[in-house]
């Protein structure tokens, strides 16, 4: 009887831990801010220089997310990224830039080191975020909800490589997804920004 109690006792500790574990806020790059997260605007995550920021301050623009390297066959397309930052920051666009070392290991540097290079490079104004893993085990919260088929039934998907960008509208819906090689001027991009940026 006496190893019963004790049996229960353990049982009644260990589930209540469990509980209190299960309510905690992820530690993860790209954690989300709420239990469960409707819009990527619900998610929190570092900016490059290590400061959290609740991508609510988005609400109201058109985002466009887009994981990036900087020892990619396609990270001159910083440069277009920047170029769109410029042309259309004013009318509500902001570009958000996510590093990620998914891709063999394009993105080793620091976020020091990155913030060099995008400075000094393609001279980088846009926002960037501390890197990220946005793909596998390790994934970010905030890309899971990105690629998840339930709660991105439309532009679901693992990510391929690098520079793949997502477009998202005012309210924070994803409202578009273009692939790696799709410039970011192509002419299919900017006809989706400028349709979100008149709504």
């Amino acid at each position: 009887m006496q190893r019963f109690m004790c049996f229960v006792i353990v049982c009644a500790f260990v589930t209540g831990a469990q509980a209190q574990d299960s309510g905690k806020k992820s530690n993860k790059p790209g954690a989300t801010a709420h239990v469960a997260a409707k819009s990527v605007l619900d998610f929190s995550v570092k900016d490059i220089d290590g400061k959290d920021v609740d991508l609510k301050k988005y609400k109201g623009k058109v985002v466009l997310m887009v994981n990036v390297a900087s020892k990619c066959g396609f990270t001159p397309q910083y440069e277009q990224l920047e170029a769109l930052h410029a042309e259309y920051a004013e009318t509500g666009l902001a570009v958000l830039g996510f590093p990620a070392n998914n891709f063999r290991h394009q993105e080793p540097g620091t976020n020091a080191e990155i913030k060099a290079f995008c400075k000094s490079t393609f001279n980088v104004k846009f926002d960037m975020f501390s890197k990220v893993s946005v793909k596998g085990d390790d994934c970010c919260d905030l890309y899971k909800f990105l690629t998840g088929k339930k709660t991105n039934k439309k532009f679901a998907g693992e990510i391929p490589w690098n520079f793949t960008k997502f477009l998202v509208n005012r309210k924070g819906e994803v409202v578009g997804r273009f692939g790696p090689r799709t410039r970011p001027d192509a002419p299919e991009v900017i006809k989706a920004i400028e349709t979100e940026l008149k709504k």
